[in-house]
């Protein structure tokens, strides 16, 4: 008898229309914050800007998610790219919007520690400028569905 009791109970509850949704209610959520560049090899050089996205790059990004100024970082490698579209796409996601707000004192701290000086680090700047050109950086937040 209990179990008939239980069961009927059961089948009541989930028969039950559920409350309405407000229908003015967004139905996504703000998510992370995505920063995507797309880098264009130049021909012959493919190998040595993998090498430095390897060492000094992946370096800069372990140091900066160690510090939790970055969730995460990635290189895609596009399979076919068109003519003048790039052959990587660098992605590095942040908690938020917030974790982009610094002063520029505190951004030219950070570049200090993890490049040395200031002079050192556009030399090796430029120096990367002959072997990839930046086609495009795109900064994104990511929606989240309910």
């Amino acid at each position: 008898m209990r179990l008939l009791f239980l069961a009927t109970a059961l089948a009541a509850f989930a028969a039950a229309p559920l409350p309405a949704a407000d229908p003015d209610a967004p139905s996504y959520e703000n998510g992370t914050v995505w920063q995507f560049t797309e880098v264009k090899t130049v021909d012959g050089h493919f190998d040595d800007y993998m090498g430095w996205l390897g060492s000094q790059w992946k370096a800069q990004e372990e140091a900066l998610k160690q510090a939790g100024m970055i969730k995460s970082y990635k290189v895609l490698m596009t399979t076919d790219p068109r003519e003048n579209e790039g052959d990587l796409m660098l992605v590095v996601e942040y908690a938020n919007m917030a974790a982009l707000d610094r002063s520029i004192a505190e951004q030219y701290a950070i570049g200090k520690k993890l490049f040395g000086p200031l002079a050192k680090s556009n030399q090796e700047q430029a120096a990367r400028g002959t072997i990839r050109t930046i086609k495009s950086n795109y900064l994104m937040r990511e929606a989240v569905f309910k």
